[in-house]
């Protein structure tokens, strides 16, 4: 099985082209081949789909399928760019959360992508309860109080503003907000600092594949929840360990992102690697 290996913001991913690809991936071999001391090791797997336009699916590590990644679609914008099914024009990818337009700099190691519009509609994310708009409410965890807002761009995001964030708190929080029965779809969970109106600090806890470096889609939302609470600008760059993202934010809250994409390796997977 031949993969392509990329990271963006450290959060890596192997991409299957669509000539590659078996017909269809168990999560069991999903799992092995995401495994970092059985298999590749990866944050996911990009599956082309083969046809016109490019599509792509996006495998977490647990085996599950997820319906929109930004560092995802970065890397498989730039995985069609150095095998010349792209150039440097604006080009539409489609995913299960909805289509995006993509567009790789010069040299490649950037990629800005419009990822739709964030909305807050509870049915929309989905957030159980009567429909609303999800800003700011209460989540009862464990006893615990704590202040959320919901929003989706194609995947769902809980947004919780702190005065500071860490990676243990959000480890601690994330596998239990991730399953709450609030959210019927899980989803993934983001604790946002307001460092200044231009400036987000960022830890995420990614539905499906848990603590991460980065997340794009993670970023998309958390700073359109911040915008529309009044806490920060409509062009703004949020922090993550794994690096930052330039995000811009339209009156009706289209998004786009900018941000790194590095290449790895090109790895052929031994079929031994599956078989035990």
């Amino acid at each position: 099985m031949k993969l392509s290996k990329y990271h963006a913001l450290g959060n890596d991913y192997v991409v299957l082209a669509a000539e590659d690809a078996p017909a269809e991936l168990e999560p069991a071999t999903v799992r092995r081949i995401c495994d970092r001391h059985r298999g590749a090791g990866a944050d996911g797997i990009l599956v082309e789909v083969a046809g016109g336009v490019p599509r792509v699916r996006i495998l977490n590590p647990d085996g599950s399928e997820a319906e929109k990644s930004g560092n995802g679609l970065r890397i498989f914008a730039r995985s069609l760019w150095d095998r010349g099914r792209v150039g440097e024009e604006p080009f539409r990818v489609e995913v299960a959360g909805g289509a995006v337009v993509c567009r790789v700099a010069p040299g490649g190691r950037s990629v800005a992508v419009d990822m739709g519009r964030v909305r807050f509609d509870s049915a929309a994310i989905p957030v159980a309860g009567p429909p609303r708009e999800v800003l700011d409410e209460v989540l009862e965890l464990d006893g615990q109080s704590l202040r959320f807002s919901a929003a989706s761009i194609g995947n769902p995001h809980c947004v919780i503003l702190r005065e500071a964030v860490s990676a243990d708190e959000v480890r601690l929080l994330g596998p239990r907000i991730e399953t709450h029965p609030l959210f019927p779809n899980r989803t993934n969970v983001q604790l946002v600092q307001v460092v200044d109106r231009a400036t987000l600090r960022l830890e995420v806890w990614e539905r499906g594949a848990g603590y991460t470096l980065a997340s794009g889609s993670s970023s998309c939302a958390a700073a359109a929840v911040a915008h529309r609470l009044g806490r920060c600008d409509a062009t703004v760059r949020v922090m993550m360990p794994g690096g930052s993202l330039a995000i811009e934010i339209a009156p009706d809250f289209a998004v786009r992102m900018t941000g790194g994409v590095t290449r790895v390796a090109e790895l052929v997977l031994d079929r031994e690697a599956l078989e035990d």
